[in-house]
């Protein structure tokens, strides 16, 4: 009898990433509860761990000692560490998406314009009704971020190039360029509304109350549901429009569904924390390196991978200045560009 080569069979390679992959995620979490911990920890006041656990979970005291450690707790660093977690979690998974759907490897949320979108509403909002709480202009940054969207989809949808990946960069381009000039113009012209510009265009997850925080997180809600119903589609846009349409894709709903969760994610992530340049491009190739192309994996280790960033650079932020603080958004970005400069000597993009 001859002898036969006994290979493996593909249920169980098929296992043996599955659970790569989940170990992978398990870590990835792991990471983000000792990041969330140190959130709560550290800040310019030094507080020892009894001091923090007290704070966590106390009620009003009558010392005022242990009333302002409760305050610093619960209203400071308890509601940065879940914007944080938020915000990093809609920016990594619209980062990912927007790269599936116009399979574009340097696309970041920004593409759609929702963050010129929301800093046009921000001191648009300021200058005409003069707000200054973030809870009065975030709202108008989020109305400015969707409506951006809006609009950059609408112009991409139209014409000879009709839902083509390439119509939809320079609609969003065109449109970021006409918002980023206006914005300019309204800004110079309002000394308040050019200081809060300033502020909010670092980036920051510091001061937004839960009051502005809970209904953010509605929001992400609402896109994160919506995009992860469009997973397995996007594995067949990612093959082309003609094998997609072929396989039983319909391409433009699809495409729609996906425009309205990245605008809902990113609309609300930058309304809350202004704009966060890089992440959601820098944790799509990290998470495309670790959890493979396939968007079922990519997106999860995306949002996941995109709330561990956005909540270490805020903890090293307060810890560099001491005792002032670093905005996450100039972390963020000063991670970014060189890993956006790594990228290109690669040659990532051409194989991505």
């Amino acid at each position: 009898m001859g002898t036969t080569t006994v290979e493996r069979p593909a249920p169980a390679r098929t296992s043996q990433a599955r659970r790569r992959r989940i170990t992978g995620l398990v870590i990835i979490l792991a990471v983000l509860v000792v990041g969330a911990v140190a959130s709560v920890a550290v800040g310019a006041r030094a507080l020892s761990p009894a001091e923090v656990w007290h704070g966590l979970f106390a009620g009003p005291d009558p010392d005022q000692k242990l009333t302002e450690i409760r305050l610093i707790v619960q209203t400071v660093r308890v509601p940065r560490t879940v914007l944080a977690i938020v915000a990093g979690i809609a920016l990594g998974v619209g980062g990912a998406l927007i790269q599936g759907y116009t399979r574009n490897p340097i696309a970041d949320t920004g593409l759609l314009g929702v963050n010129t979108g929301a800093s046009f509403a921000v001191v648009a909002a300021i200058s005409l009704f003069g707000f200054t709480d973030p809870f009065q202009y975030v709202w108008f940054a989020f109305l400015g971020a969707a409506l951006a969207g809006v609009v950059v989809f609408g112009l991409s949808s139209i014409g000879r190039g009709a839902g083509n990946p390439l119509t939809l960069a320079l609609a969003g381009q065109g449109v970021t360029v006409f918002l980023a000039a206006m914005t300019t113009a309204v800004a110079l012209s309002d000394k308040a509304a050019l200081n809060a510009l300033r502020f909010w265009n670092a980036g920051s997850v510091a001061g937004v109350s839960f009051g502005v925080i809970w209904p953010v997180t509605a929001f992400v809600a609402v896109g994160l549901v919506l995009a992860l119903a469009t997973l397995p589609s996007v594995n067949l846009l990612n093959l082309g429009d003609d094998v997609a349409r072929g396989l039983g894709v319909n391409i433009t709903l699809i495409r729609t569904v996906g425009i309205i969760a990245i605008t809902l994610l990113a609309g609300a992530a930058t309304a809350a924390c202004g704009p966060i340049a890089f992440l959601g491009l820098m944790v799509a190739h990290l998470a495309r390196y670790l959890a493979g192309p396939d968007y079922r994996w990519l997106v999860p280790y995306a949002g996941l991978l995109g709330a561990v960033v956005l909540l270490l650079c805020d903890v090293v932020g307060r810890l560099v200045v001491r005792p002032g603080e670093l905005e996450a958004g100039i972390l963020v970005a000063l991670l970014g560009a060189p890993f956006f400069a790594v990228l290109v000597w690669r040659g990532k993009f051409e194989s991505a």
